[in-house]
Formats: C-alpha cells, structure tokens, sequence
C-alpha cells in the first residue's frame, strides 16, 4: 500500500423505512448513486436480498440498470448477485446485457449465502449450494463472459467477451478460499459478519493463485467493508447510527422484515446484556462521527486489514441523512486524493 488513501466505494441495500415504500425507496438509492459519483466514490453497489420488507433490493440487476442509466461514469455492480439462487447462464445474460449497454462501468460480486430464509430460497428454486458448487458456477460465469469461443455450443449473448470484472465475496475463510484459489479479489462482509476477518484475509493472502486458469489478477486484491454514519457533530452521528444498531438487534430477535426505524438515543433500552453485545460485536468493523472523525477511523482500518479498498454501508430512517453522509465522507477522503 502506498501513503495514498485507498479507493472508498458504498454498498447500498436499498433500505425502506417506516412510513415509507419501495418507490422512494429506489428513488432514494439513485441520489445516493449520484452523490456518490460526485463525490469521488469507485463504486455503488447493490445487495441481493429477499422476504424483507427493510429492502427493496431483490432484482439485484434491474436495480444496477437503472442506478447505470441515472449515472455516468461511477462503476455500478452487485455486492453481491447469490448464486445459489440463479444459474449462471441467465447471471451472464443479464450482467452481460448490463456491460453492453453501459461498456466498462458494471461489476460483478458473487456470493454464496442465499440472501434469505431457507422458506424463501427454495421458492427461489435453486437451493443451497456448497463450497464446491459455489466454486464451479463462477468458473461457468468466467466462460460466459470471457474471451469468444467458437467451439462452445452454449454462448451467453449479450455477454460474451464482456469480461466484466468479478469478486468474490465471503463472510469467512470458506468464501477467501473460493477466491484464492480461483484467483480473484475477495470482498469480505465485515460489515456484519468480523469474526473471521482477520483470518479470511491471511487465507485468501497465503492461498492465492495467480496462475490458477481462472484467475482474473496478478496478485491479492481486498475490499473490506465498514458501516459509517457521518454527521455534523459525533452526537447526531451517534443517534443515527441507532438505526443499523436497532436493526440487528431486531434481527437477533428474528425479526428481519421490519423497516428501518427512526434513530433514538438510547438503542440499548429494552435489551438484554447479551443481545446488546452481540449487536456490538456484529457491528465492530463500525465507524460514526464528524467526517474527519470517520476518515481516521477508516485510514486505521485500511491499515490495520491492508486493503485495496474499502466498501462503506450507510443506514439511516431519513434518506437525506444516508446521503448527506455519503457526500460528507466521500470529500473528505478524496481531498487529499486517492489511487
């Protein structure tokens, strides 16, 4: 890593609150696109999610087209497109279609989890799917929208030869091995699963394959991901970081279809010790205050992960705040530039 800031990017759910609806929703997702672009962001990327009514994400790749088509020169991507939901073929064909009409702009981040209920995943048709399987279906894809190949009977049209670039992304060391030995970059979801951070990176690290015939990269390439809520001054930072606080803890209840609720002061009232520190520890990799307050708090991250880049999440009840945010923090990490 050089002395330079590391590229920031932001991964969006398409959060909906209370009192809101899917339509603003996405209407609200597209500002964020295009603060996030003026800003100086690398990337947007939107998250495959299904059954909650707290994101309205599910059509992971229509929602790419319409943040590509309401941007101009941001990449736009899936973080990630879950495989065990889909065969890669029709992955390809709408990813490819994506990268043909908007050339150089559209990546591909693929996970293994379902992106829901086990109820939900099998009315999605696919069902669960292994290490192995995972690892097979991204070889499928990096034929699909590889080079042409004239002897194949079965071609991804729009598609092929789009080479659109693709990550893996893992939530323990399973997925870092997916990725090393594959020889691709490893996005890890420390956002929400940090226990095993450090030791997927010195698995991905110490197994990466860059002569592995799909291999995509030279050399390790990491994208951490961190929540972040910056605000004018670290108490209204604080009482909006109580929305992704309450979240989970609802979610560790079993509550994930609720919308996102209005920020509050004390988010720990009602809740028991242990489910507050498990609410603490799943959102450790976690960083709020004033902007200058979260650019410390993220150099140390990159520093302390060597990452090539970090994917920041921004949950709030009023959009403006989630937006605000994004543009806060993307100028002041790009005022003294980065790679």
């Amino acid at each position: 890593m050089s002395n330079a800031r590391v590229p920031l990017s932001v991964l969006d759910l398409v959060p909906v609150s209370s009192g809101s609806n899917a339509r603003e929703a996405i209407a609200a997702s597209v500002d964020a696109a295009r603060a996030a672009e003026a800003s100086g962001y690398r990337r947007f990327w939107v998250a495959e999610h299904h059954n909650t009514l707290n994101i309205a994400s599910s059509a992971t790749t229509v929602l790419m087209g319409h943040l590509a088509g309401a941007t101009s020169t941001i990449r736009i991507g899936s973080g990630g497109i879950m495989l065990p939901n889909h065969a890669p073929l029709r992955v390809a064909e709408d990813v490819g279609t994506l990268a043909t009409i908007y050339p150089y702009r559209i990546d591909l981040g693929l996970g293994r989890a379902p992106g829901t209920d086990p109820s939900t995943a099998r009315e999605l048709r696919r069902g669960a799917s292994d290490v192995v399987d995972f690892a097979a279906d991204i070889r499928d894809l990096i034929r699909y929208l590889g080079p042409v190949r004239p002897e194949a009977r079965i071609v991804a049209y729009p598609g092929q030869a789009t080479n659109v670039p693709m990550y893996v992304l893992g939530s323990s060391t399973a997925g870092a091995s997916v990725a090393a030995m594959l020889g691709m970059p490893f996005a890890a979801a420390s956002h929400f699963a940090p226990f095993q951070l450090a030791e997927a990176l010195e698995v991905y690290r110490d197994s990466f394959r860059p002569d592995a015939p799909t291999a995509t990269i030279s050399e390790p390439h990491v994208m951490v991901a961190a929540n972040v809520l910056v605000a004018d001054t670290a108490d209204a930072a604080r009482r909006e970081f109580s929305v992704v606080q309450q979240m989970f803890l609802n979610i560790g209840r079993g509550g994930t279809r609720r919308p996102l609720p209005e920020p509050v002061d004390h988010p720990e009232a009602g809740a028991s010790m242990i489910e507050w520190q498990r609410v603490q520890a799943t959102l450790r990799c976690s960083f709020h205050g004033t902007a200058d307050d979260v650019v410390a708090g993220l150099e140390s991250f990159a520093a302390e992960t060597g990452a090539d880049e970090i994917i920041t999440v921004t949950y709030s009840h009023d959009p403006r705040v989630r937006i605000e945010s994004i543009r806060a923090l993307g100028d002041a990490w790009n005022a003294s530039g980065v790679m």
